[in-house]
């Protein structure tokens, strides 16, 4: 079969708009020209770019004229308004994680630990309802870029389900390392919330996930959630709090330690711990406990690669794994990171549906059952763990 050729832009120059374009370079099941990038950023875009040897475009409607799918690699406050541009243009929207969320009242004092839970949990909703409304009147989707669901990991697992029709019973599981990077991440009215909703989303999607395709083998419909209890810290923040230097501390409003219980629709549950307190490294992984078999999602990090090092300018040209703070010692090497964590899968997936149709795992439904459960955690932890009901899509 011939293949299709398929003209993509990238929204936004940072970080995930870098691993983006790197898996885009990888598809291999349809030819995909990247004509080019925009960000409100013009010097970093220009760079970027430059870079990577493609068009920079100024504004967004020149670039959407020439595309037919869009990349949204921006913070998420803007996630919304670019989806639902790119939507209406019915052009494809590959929607970094988390989806949408309640970015504040606008206000320049508005800070996250005072703001009203329940306020947010309702804007959140209704931020879903738009995106959805634009996806229904459009020729185009939204594919929701969630890597831990194309994780080979989780695949695995997935196979495992659908073969076995395994009645999952418990699941838990963790992102966790010592602090992101990003500066918009210290600001709620930016992200959307703290470590719950910006780590916290991986591998509770990577749950939801699985009990959809449970639901769906065994019974033709999707498992969902029906409840959430949480509570979330602010451990760095704490007056009391002794930095030694390792671990990020500046953050403005946000929570920095979340646990998440999530019960679903057959009364089976997830517990899920997001946490910007960890060293050593990025902690990422998944524990499925089923009926018939148990499985242990070991994402990041992993011992497909073990090296030691005993003198750190021996790998001061070496990448060894992501947030790792030494490179002496023993350290679990990874000899393909991102094909582990599932980026390239991914958008070699999503380009499959846009060229062939082939199904589509990550939706809007998906992203949209995440922030349904992840701002209804929030106000559960308001309520010192109270139990909330939780909306689905």
């Amino acid at each position: 079969m011939k293949k299709k050729t398929i003209r993509t832009g990238i929204i936004g120059t940072g970080f995930s708009a870098s691993f983006h374009y790197e898996a885009v370079c990888k598809v291999h099941g349809v030819n995909v020209e990247v004509v080019g990038a925009h960000t409100v950023d013009l010097e970093g875009g220009r760079k970027y770019a430059e870079k990577r040897g493609i068009r920079f475009f100024e504004k967004l409607d020149p670039l959407l004229d020439e595309v037919d799918v869009i990349h949204v690699c921006v913070p998420p406050i803007a996630h919304e308004p670019i989806s639902v541009a790119g939507l209406e243009r019915n052009k494809f929207v590959i929607c970094e994680k988390p989806l949408t969320g309640y970015f504040g009242d606008g206000t320049p004092d508005f800070h996250w630990q005072r703001a009203d839970k329940q306020v947010a949990l309702d804007a959140a909703l209704k931020s879903i309802d738009r995106m959805l409304a634009a996806e229904a009147q459009s020729k185009g989707k939204l594919l929701y870029a969630e890597n831990w669901v194309y994780a080979p990991a989780v695949q695995k697992e997935r196979e495992i389900l659908e073969k076995t029709g395994g009645q999952i019973l418990w699941i838990h599981g963790e992102e966790a390392h010592s602090g992101s990077h990003s500066v918009d991440y210290a600001y709620a009215a930016r992200c959307g919330g703290g470590v719950m909703i910006g780590k916290g989303c991986h591998p509770l999607t990577a749950a939801l996930y699985l009990k959809r395709v449970e639901g769906r083998v065994r019974d033709g419909k999707p498992i969902r959630p029906k409840n959430v209890s949480a509570r979330t810290h602010a451990v760095t923040r704490l007056k009391n709090f002794r930095d030694e230097g390792h671990i990020r501390k500046d953050y403005y409003d946000i929570d920095d330690f979340s646990v998440m219980h999530v019960e679903f629709d057959d009364g089976t549950m997830a517990d899920i711990i997001a946490s910007d307190i960890v060293l050593g490294g990025i902690h990422n992984w998944l524990e499925v406990c089923a009926n018939n078999h148990r499985a242990v999602c070991n994402i990041n990090p992993n011992t497909a690669l073990m090296t030691y090092n005993p003198v750190e300018k021996n790998f001061a040209d070496i990448y060894v794994v992501e947030k790792i703070g030494t490179k002496q010692g023993w350290a679990c090497t990874s000899p393909e990171e991102d094909w582990f964590t599932g980026y390239p899968q991914e958008i070699e997936a999503f380009y499959r549906t846009i060229a062939y149709g082939d199904p589509l795992e990550g939706d809007i439904h998906l992203g949209a059952d995440a922030i349904s459960t992840i701002y209804s955690a929030y106000v559960s932890a308001d309520r010192q763990g109270a139990a909330v009901d939780v909306k689905t899509y």
